[in-house]
């Protein structure tokens, strides 16, 4: 079930496929009856509205204001594991490890990266059509647990002992509120992990700021111009290797 290094090397190609898909959920647009596709944000109030849990207006404040803590949610972990990771390892086309990273969010959970992004994808995730949202979750969803599995599979044959005491203690995805390990000496670079994770930072400040005037035509376009200006960031990241590695 893990990923291959084939699929690992490519992540991002193919993540970047599932959101193209997820926008455009042909399946979707092809089917319908109507030429007006809505968005599962519009889809979301108008369920909580019409169950009555909500009126309108508050459906309307409540899913946006968890879509926007979402999105900063998303931002910040992605941050705060880059700034302790190093952007050449969230980068690297191959699977990485030194040494246990004990340090920063990784005391909490093993892969606060993978995380970060499912939590920036799920705010994403609200301005695709209905059909093109559940998809886009499930499969990302999906891919992520693959690549968790072929990281934690690399480095416990690589790393052996240290990393299989880690393991017991730190839980994989969902976050421990209070430290499982000790931390290690690893210091964050914070301007690194500030710039390599431009598009979720970008992203969340344009969600918060476009959110109110509920255009998901518009906020879809500062989705694709978020992830244009990061690819450019990135391009112009100087390599720095981290203190140590564990997994994303």
């Amino acid at each position: 079930m893990k990923a291959t290094n084939l699929e690992f090397r490519f992540r991002m190609p193919i993540i970047f496929a599932l959101y193209v898909l997820g926008f455009w959920a042909p399946w979707e647009r092809y089917s319908s009856h109507t030429s007006a596709i809505t968005s599962t944000w519009l889809e979301l109030i108008g369920a909580i509205a019409s169950a009555h849990w909500l009126s309108l207006s508050n459906a309307t404040m409540f899913v946006t204001s968890m879509a926007i803590a979402l999105a900063f949610a998303g931002a910040v972990i992605r941050i705060w594991g880059t700034a302790y990771l190093g952007a050449s390892t969230m980068q690297a086309p191959s699977l990485q490890g030194q040494q246990v990273l004990a340090a920063g969010p990784y005391r909490h959970v093993r892969n606060p990266l993978y995380l970060g992004s499912y939590l920036t994808a799920l705010t994403v995730a609200i301005l695709m059509p209905p059909q093109g949202a559940l998809f886009f979750v499930v499969t990302l969803g999906f891919f992520i647990l693959r690549l968790v599995l072929a990281e934690e599979s690399f480095l416990r044959d690589k790393l052996n002992g240290p990393y299989l005491d880690y393991v017991k203690r730190v839980p994989r995805i969902l976050p421990s509120p209070w430290p499982r390990v000790p931390s290690s000496a690893t210091r964050p670079h914070w301007f690194d992990g500030l710039l390599a994770e431009t598009f979720p930072l970008a992203f969340a400040i344009c969600f918060a700021v476009l959110a109110w005037r509920y255009n998901s035509h518009l906020l879809t376009q500062s989705v694709i111009i978020c992830f244009g200006g990061s690819l450019i960031v990135r391009a112009m990241l100087p390599g720095r290797h981290p203190d140590g590695v564990l997994s994303k």
